[in-house]
């Protein structure tokens, strides 16, 4: 791991097209500010993990679960 001090205003490049920018400082808290192409996904570690965490339950289901989220949904033609 890369460990680097910046101060507010000052950039980080990663590659050719992304930046970095430390937009304020407040005790132990840091802003940045993230400049990249639409293609390129920005996420928060922690959210990633709950998502990840929320697909794998959900793969887990029981043909119970599955049924019961059937009866939520609108018949249609095939039904």
């Amino acid at each position: 791991m890369l460990v680097l001090s910046r101060k507010v205003g000052e950039q980080i490049v990663i590659g050719v097209d992304i930046v970095l920018t430390v937009v304020d400082v407040r005790g132990d808290t840091v802003r940045l500010g993230i400049a990249a192409p639409r293609h390129v996904t920005v996420n928060r570690a922690e959210v990633l993990r709950a998502v990840e965490e929320a697909n794998r339950e959900a793969a887990r289901a029981d043909d119970e679960d599955l049924e019961a989220l059937r009866t939520l949904r609108p018949p249609t033609p095939e039904d």
